[in-house]
């Protein structure tokens, strides 16, 4: 497989088939998934603004002078209508355009398929309670206040810190996982400053997520991935000529509050076993 070997052009072939689900995408992950897993997947989210697509790049600038390889998937979920754009992105960029490194697109949840989850943050844009409340405390391995050369940057890094001191350090009892205990970084990624800091923090994340804390990563993601195609093929199958009208028959009858959504599923269920 020439995607194998590296071949820039069968790899966006390839990137392209599997945003798109075709039969060819398919059988090219049948047999790639073997040999995947050794990478580390770094997940960076924040609010619009907080300079996401910046730090990338100087993270980028960082990894590739040191000799390692890189691969990017960027989503800009700035529309509603299409779920994203990668325009944005290319543009701030541009600088490795031209680079070994691959850029794609996808919709996926950034902590579901992460190792190590960063939350960006920007000084004085009143988002640390709505961060809070979105459960950045739970979701964040690190937390960076990036653009740490504006007015505010350490005093939103210290009321991160003391957000983090005062969260719980034992578990809900509900079955629940604990929240996290993540760092606070500053960074400047506009002139790389702070950078090796936030490299040096995910080296130490990526050292310390060797045990058990891994390996129910792992197996959350294999769930998440698997139940995400087998919801999938599932409604593949209900909309398929064999049962379309049945399926449209029992949609309407919910729509139309003649059945209840779980009396639906439950049938639609039947309809295939």
């Amino acid at each position: 497989m020439a995607a194998l070997g590296g071949d820039r052009r069968a790899l966006a072939r390839l990137l392209t088939a599997v945003e798109n689900r075709t039969p060819v995408a398919e059988a090219a992950l049948r047999e790639l998934y073997p040999k995947a897993g050794r990478a580390h997947l770094v997940g960076i989210t924040g609010p619009p603004g907080s300079g996401k697509s910046t730090l990338v790049a100087a993270i980028i600038g960082r990894l590739r002078e040191a000799g390692r390889s890189v691969a990017v998937l960027a989503v800009d979920p700035s529309s509603p209508i299409t779920g994203g754009a990668l325009l944005g992105d290319r543009v701030r960029m541009q600088a490795y355009a031209g680079d070994r490194v691959g850029t794609g697109q996808s919709e996926v949840e950034v902590a579901a398929m992460a190792d190590t989850t960063v939350v960006l943050e920007a000084p004085e844009m009143g988002d640390e309670v709505q961060a809070i409340k979105a459960g950045l405390l739970e979701v964040a391995d690190i937390v960076v206040v990036n653009k740490g050369d504006r007015p505010g940057a350490q005093r939103t890094a210290a009321q991160l810190r003391a957000m983090l001191v005062a969260a719980p350090k034992v578990g809900r009892g509900d079955g629940r996982p604990r929240p996290k205990a993540p760092e606070v970084l500053l960074t400047t990624a506009a002139t790389g400053e702070g950078v090796p800091q936030l490299l040096a923090a995910l080296e130490r994340h990526r050292a310390a997520g060797q045990g058990s804390d891994a390996a129910a990563t792992r197996l959350a993601r294999a769930e998440a991935q698997v139940w995400a195609i087998a919801a999938e093929r599932l409604r593949s199958r209900l909309h398929d000529p064999t049962h379309r009208s049945a399926t449209a028959s029992t949609l309407r009858a919910v729509a139309d509050h003649d059945l209840d959504p779980y009396a639906a599923a439950d049938r639609l269920l039947a309809d295939v076993e």
